[in-house]
């Protein structure tokens, strides 16, 4: 008498295995990796963006004109003497007008963003589901928003590197921790768990009494720090 087969399928015992690993490799692609290097795209914009346009007062037609002569790009200056001295008043007086430009370019994509910022307010760690989400939400209005850093920097004469010292400086002092959403999206294109940290460095009092004129105002726009915007 013949025994019945144990029901492995057509594909054999490890078909199915194999079925599975395909599709979570799939599910990997489009809900991990696939939103992370989209997201990457728009992300590296080149050095070179175009500018905003603005309005000639002076004849009072409302002609749109280029904000510099030629070809209408603008580039980020070039760091200049110690990029590390201590962030000044006025430093921080020119991180407000950039990040304005910033949080207004990136539009309704800052409502998920500041969501997670809330999260780890009360002590929620964001795991790479938040980040994920967080990345597909940015999307494309993260390109803008890095135009829109660039044609700060240039109008407020501001290196990225200074901003950067600027934006740390800031950062401690509200609070906002370490994690940076761009390079977690470098560790997930590239099929590595990202650092979520969430540990905040001890702002020192002096860098603390320089934001707190603009306090009001920088709290609003933290969750920015999560995208090192």
């Amino acid at each position: 008498m013949r025994r019945r087969g144990t029901g492995c399928g057509c594909l054999g015992c490890g078909g199915g295995t194999l079925l599975v690993l395909v599709v979570l490799g799939a599910l990997a692609w489009f809900l991990v990796i696939q939103p992370a290097r989209a997201f990457l795209e728009s992300w590296r914009t080149p050095a070179q963006t175009q500018t905003q346009t603005q309005t000639q007062t002076g004849s009072g037609t409302g002609t749109a004109s280029p904000t510099l002569p030629g070809n209408g790009t603008v580039t980020p200056p070039t760091p200049t003497g110690n990029v590390n001295a201590p962030v000044t008043q006025a430093d921080v007086q020119r991180f407000v007008r950039v990040r304005r430009d910033i949080r207004t370019a990136l539009g309704d994509s800052f409502t998920g963003l500041q969501q997670v910022w809330t999260e780890i307010q009360n002590g929620q760690t964001p795991n790479v589901l938040t980040v994920v989400g967080v990345l597909r939400d940015a999307g494309s209005a993260i390109g803008r928003a890095r135009q829109a850093e660039a044609a700060a920097l240039a109008r407020e004469g501001l290196s990225p590197e200074r901003y950067a010292v600027i934006r740390s400086t800031v950062n401690r002092a509200l609070g906002v921790p370490n994690v940076d959403f761009a390079r977690a999206a470098e560790a997930l294109q590239q099929g590595r768990f990202p650092d979520l940290n969430t540990t905040v460095q001890t702002a020192t009092p002096e860098e603390r009494a320089l934001v707190a004129p603009y306090r009001t105002e920088l709290t609003e726009t933290a969750a920015l720090g999560l995208l090192g915007l």
